[in-house]
């Protein structure tokens, strides 16, 4: 019996017994906390949108160029250099993401995933606006082609399509920055052939998961469903059906389900929360809101289907810490402290000096030995620096290709100089000299490499 009871676990709950496809015609969402969604996924797309546009100290807010190797979150620039930092920074989102699944399940699927929002607050959106609600949208889809039918896929599709090739733009320039979006809408086509080949290839890629495959995305492909197995236990706080007050369901039982089912035919995954717990289950709240709403007319008390943990329901606690969520706590607050304490206290600068590949040292005629040197100085700070190279570690003289080493704001430097040493001063074939990089008679940082000589 407990084996038929948990039959609907055994497949996706959006293919049928042969294992094709079956469409989930979700009911439009009404209520309090479809309001609340509704309002934070507005910012959230607003944020999406303005973030490329939004500059701090003349650099974007977000900038991932993975071209050149340059990161900017929150206007500060990170380079190949502070690699380390940023994987602290990684680290600490994973370990805020487990924290959080831990603590309350799945409600970034629901409220903040880029996938559901724009697929429940404006691909479904557009949908319930031209073809109506779920019975509408069935019987549409199951009548013969007419005029009218034609007129409205048509007018759907080709909206989906614009809003696609948008939010390709737009997260684009997550990557390549405003300015440069700018200049490449500007230019001939033949300019940037290979970005627009890509710009057209990503734009129907997103049309067809948001026209076709929607929420097959969070139940077959993601895998942040997976983890929920590993991450959620009977503390968590999740979207879950009060069985203890719910069971016996029907009208002439005690319980207060009537089993209406309403819950089910407003899920946009198409699961039945009264199971329980499923990895199908994105914590939208489409079901707390159809189930208020029915308990409302039926004169009983709200929130039969609420947020709320199995253990709180099965012993009638209200709890959300326990000694998981803590220990995660104070794991993350170490290595999020680590990682501020990292990048306050990085150096302003980054030098790196490597010997010219492919050329060997140069015997002079005033006993001195040369190597020939790449340099490349990055600036981390927002002030423009005027720097000085002095060989600290012997006597010597460094002759640079130009007369300043004048670095900008968040900028880079590179040029090329040549090391004389007397050769009385080397040691042996190749020899530790150490260069130090000065801003007036202040030393910013000392840097280590070779010298090779006879």
């Amino acid at each position: 019996m407990a084996e038929k009871e948990n039959a609907f676990r055994d497949k996706p709950i959006n293919l049928d017994e042969k294992g094709s496809r079956k469409w989930v015609y979700a009911k439009k969402p009404k209520g309090k906390w479809y309001t609340r969604r509704t309002i934070f996924s507005w910012f959230v797309l607003a944020f999406f949108v303005a973030v490329p546009f939004i500059k701090i100290n003349g650099n974007p807010f977000i900038l991932m160029d993975i071209a050149n190797r340059k990161f900017i979150l929150f206007g500060v620039i990170f380079w190949a250099q502070d690699t380390f930092i940023l994987a602290l920074l990684m680290l600490s989102f994973v370990l805020f993401i487990i924290l959080f699944t831990v603590t309350f399940g799945r409600i970034w699927c629901g409220w903040a995933c880029p996938q559901t929002i724009f697929l429940e607050m404006v691909f479904r959106k557009i949908e319930y606006l031209i073809e109506g609600d779920y019975r509408k949208r069935l019987d549409l889809d199951n009548s013969p082609w007419t005029p009218g039918k034609i007129f409205k896929k048509t007018t759907k599709h080709s909206i989906f399509i614009l809003i696609s090739i948008a939010m390709t733009n737009t997260f684009l320039m997550w990557f390549i920055g405003s300015e440069r979006w700018l200049e490449m809408v500007s230019e001939p086509v033949g300019e940037n052939l290979s970005g627009f080949i890509i710009m057209l290839f990503v734009s129907a890629f997103f049309y067809w998961v948001y026209s076709y495959f929607r929420e097959q995305i969070c139940t077959m492909v993601c895998p942040y469903g997976r983890m929920q197995g590993v991450l959620l236990d009977s503390k968590s706080i999740v979207v879950t059906y009060d069985y203890q007050r719910g069971e016996p369901r029907g009208m002439k039982n005690e319980g207060d389900c009537i089993n209406c089912k309403r819950c089910v035919s407003a899920c946009p995954t198409g699961i039945d929360i009264r199971d329980g717990t499923q990895l199908e289950c994105i914590n939208c709240t489409a079901c707390i809101d159809e189930c208020n709403s029915v308990m409302k007319m039926v004169e009983q008390k709200p929130n039969l289907i609420r947020f709320d943990s199995m253990h709180n329901i099965k012993t009638g606690t209200k709890t959300v810490w326990n000694t998981r969520n803590r220990a995660y706590s104070v794991v993350l607050l170490i290595l999020f402290s680590f990682f501020v304490y990292t990048l306050l206290t990085r150096p302003v600068i980054e030098t790196t000096i490597l010997r010219t590949p492919g050329l060997l040292y140069q015997e002079n005629a005033d006993n001195t030995i040369s190597n020939v040197y790449n340099m490349k100085i990055v600036n981390k700070t927002h002030d423009e620096m005027e720097l000085e190279m002095r060989l600290v570690s012997h006597k010597g003289e460094i002759k640079l290709a130009g007369n300043k080493i004048v670095v900008k704001d968040q900028d880079y430097f590179e040029s090329t100089f040549i090391l004389y040493i007397p050769k009385k001063e080397l040691e042996s074939d190749k020899t530790k000299v150490k260069f130090g990089i000065f801003k007036g008679d202040k030393l910013l940082e000392t840097y280590t490499t070779s010298f090779v000589g006879p």
